[in-house]
Parts: structure tokens; C-alpha cells; sequence
């Protein structure tokens, strides 16, 4: 049998780097954390971009992942179980809370947002499905730790990136917040990944009760949560219901 192809492994190493970052990468930065030569590196960036994998911003002339990639994961998307089976809850749980619904699961050390219903008024909304958020700095993310379906050996060794002045950035704080959603059964983000806004989640179980992802509210601190930075009590029942509901088409026994 064959063994692996080199030139694909590259490729894949590329997408995954810039995949992994906030910025654009330039050449160099790319080849030098790949442990490449410029020249091999500056290829596999050619081909990637001729097949819209990769795009160059035209003045800077660093790199970005590329708008055919958004494609590839929507048709995963798609048929994800998960993302499936939730769907009509979602969109049930958007309606009766009036705030944003999002539902996570973890991807190489950051939650991919698998579905995202939008807040049922007239606001500007941007789509974040395919979307990338923090582990340490997100309700959703808090929950994939809190269960250990994500790492958290691993987000600490990647460091806990400071997003706001609110942001839990030590060992100690997060885990005293992990502990607390075990103890709760729910996680709460405030003003921690971005100032004025607020998030609430509840994990979502799968067969023989394992967590595979979490349901999450999101919007304005004001309305997700009251003046001691508490989620709403209205809220709490209202997304523990949508996640029960997902749990058990999933095949998790009542919990």
C-alpha cells in the first residue's frame, strides 16, 4: 500500500496554520512555522489559491483560508448528526427566548459553531456557522471543558488568551468557573470575549451520556443576564429544556 502523499500533508499543515490563527500569515511566517523553504511553501500556497482554498490579500499579500473552504464545511455540516437533530429545537428555543441560539462542538482546541440561529428581530446579525470561538472565553466553550470533551490540559499548554478585562486568563479562575458549571449544570460567559455581550449554554448528551456539544444563548449582557451578572432564571430553564429535548433524540437516557 501506498503511503502518504508529502505534497498533501503540506497542503493540510498550511490550511490547519491559518486555520488556527485570528490574522493573515505572510510567506515567510508560513514557511518558517511549517519548517519549509519559502519556495515549497510559496507552491503549495499557488495551487491552494487557483482552487480558492486560500486567498491573498492583494495589498498586504499575506494569506487567509478561502471562501471554497466555507463551502467543504457547510456540506459536512450538513449531515452532522448533531447539527441535524437540533435543528428544530434551535429554532424553537430562538422564538421562545428572543436571543441568538448556538450550538458547538469542539475542533482542535476551539469550538466550532455547527448552527447558529439568529435573534428574532430586525438587528443586523452576521451568520457564524463554521465559526471558530475560544474554549476559556465562551459559555459553549466552558461546557465542552467543564464535561472534558474538549481538553483542558491542552488549552491551558496553548495559553489562555486575554479577549477582555474580563477574560478568565489563570489555571485557578477556570477552574474554580469549571467546577461551578458542573455544579450548576450550566456555564455563563460575561463580557468575556467581547465587552456588552453575554452567553449561556447547557451541554448536549449523546448515547450512554456523554457530552458531544452544547447549546448556547447569546446576546446583549443586559438581557441574558440581571444585575449581579447572573443568567436569567427564564433563560436557564428555557435552554435546559432545548437541550434535554436534543439529548433524548440523540439517544441519551432522562437526565
Amino acid at each position: 500500500m501506498a503511503g502518504p502523499v508529502q505534497s498533501i500533508e503540506r497542503a493540510a499543515a498550511i490550511l490547519r496554520l491559518l486555520a488556527a490563527g485570528p490574522r493573515r500569515l505572510g510567506l515567510g511566517e508560513v514557511a518558517a512555522s511549517l519548517g519549509l523553504a519559502k519556495g515549497t511553501a510559496h507552491g503549495i500556497l499557488r495551487t491552494l489559491q487557483h482552487v480558492d482554498f486560500v486567498e491573498q490579500d492583494a495589498a498586504t499579500g499575506k494569506y487567509q483560508l478561502g471562501a471554497a473552504l466555507l463551502h467543504l464545511g457547510t456540506s459536512y455540516l450538513d449531515v452532522n448528526e448533531l447539527r441535524s437533530r437540533s435543528i428544530n429545537w434551535a429554532d424553537a428555543l430562538a422564538a421562545r427566548s428572543g436571543e441568538a441560539v448556538r450550538l458547538g462542538t469542539p475542533l482542535e482546541g476551539s469550538v466550532l459553531v455547527v448552527h447558529h440561529v439568529f435573534r428574532p428581530d430586525d438587528t443586523l446579525q452576521t451568520l457564524d456557522v463554521g465559526a471558530l470561538l475560544p474554549l476559556h472565553a465562551s459559555s459553549l466553550g466552558k461546557v465542552l471543558l467543564a464535561y472534558g470533551t474538549a481538553p483542558l490540559d491542552a488549552a491551558l499548554e496553548s495559553g489562555l488568551e486575554q479577549y477582555t478585562r474580563h477574560t478568565l486568563v489563570t489555571k485557578e479562575a477556570l477552574t474554580r468557573a469549571l467546577a461551578e458549571v458542573r455544579e450548576t449544570g450550566w456555564a455563563v460567559e460575561t463580557q468575556e470575549m467581547s465587552m456588552g455581550e453575554a452567553g449561556l449554554a447547557v451541554a448536549i448528551r449523546g448515547h450512554g451520556g456523554l457530552v458531544v456539544g452544547a447549546i448556547g444563548l447569546s446576546g446583549p449582557v443586559e438581557r441574558i443576564c440581571d444585575r449581579q451578572a447572573r443568567p436569567r432564571p427564564n433563560l436557564i430553564t428555557l435552554i435546559r429544556e432545548a437541550a434535554r429535548a436534543i439529548s433524548r433524540d440523540l439517544g441519551a437516557a432522562r437526565w
